[in-house]
């Protein structure tokens, strides 16, 4: 199948998953029933995101290994530190803050859905790769500079990659917060969420960005870029309306 037919079914479905979802919470009876079902949007999310990758590389056969490779390997590392920071933070309280999970994103271990990893690899990717495609824009714009400038260049894009990308991640987190206490993803001890959190995520964030950094495969999937648009347009309706 065509990269493009690929990534035009992607959107579509996580259209039609993210539009009726808002509608189903913000207008129907049956606001309970989209709001327990939101693993099933996750794991959906994440199944378009794998579907979506692109894996070969024409007429190079060890390039498209290292492409499976380095996605899958990204992907479990991504989502078990995930996982393990939320079982640090809720159980100790000394990351982002004083909170507990509630029962939407299903089975708990040591008091974390497991799927708050999957949330944690679909977060940093899809920032990640809007932060690639950036970068090699702004890469074509520079080598039209001296070479000097340009190998300085370099090695500030990398780290502004990482930087920016972990800013969008903790501004996706700074949108989703007050909308996950009502839709009772997790709740605050306080009922106030702490700037704290935010620091927290963005450090997380750096460290899981460092990882995807080190990786090599293709960081160009468009549909993460769409993907991101949704779902924080899906939270910003929330976030407005409920």
């Amino acid at each position: 199948m065509q990269p493009i037919l690929k990534k035009n079914i992607a959107i579509a479905i996580a259209l039609l998953f993210h539009i009726s979802g808002a509608i189903g919470i913000l207008f129907s009876p049956y606001k309970k029933w989209f709001i327990e079902n939101t693993s099933l949007n996750l794991l959906v999310m994440f199944g378009l995101l794998i579907f979506t990758q692109q894996y070969s590389a024409k007429g190079d056969k060890s390039s498209t290994k290292n492409n499976c490779i380095g996605f899958v390997s990204f992907s479990i590392i991504s989502m078990f530190i995930g996982f393990m920071v939320e079982v640090f933070g809720v159980n100790t309280g000394a990351l982002f803050g004083n909170y507990t999970y509630g029962n939407v994103m299903g089975f708990k271990l040591w008091g974390v859905p497991l799927l708050i990893g999957v949330q944690w690899f679909v977060t940093i990717y899809c920032c990640g790769v809007i932060m690639n495609f950036v970068n090699n824009w702004t890469q074509k714009k520079i080598n039209k500079v001296e070479k000097e400038t340009k190998a300085i260049s370099k090695n500030i894009s990398k780290i502004s990659l990482i930087i920016d990308a972990a800013l969008l991640a903790t501004f996706f987190d700074f949108i989703i917060e007050p909308v996950a206490q009502k839709l009772d993803y997790w709740q605050w001890s306080s009922n106030e969420i702490p700037y704290f959190n935010y620091t927290c995520w963005f450090f997380v964030s750096v460290l899981l960005l460092l990882i995807l950094n080190q990786f090599k495969f293709n960081k160009l999937n468009s549909f993460a870029i769409h993907l991101f648009i949704i779902q924080l347009l899906f939270f910003i309706t929330l976030r407005i309306y409920l």
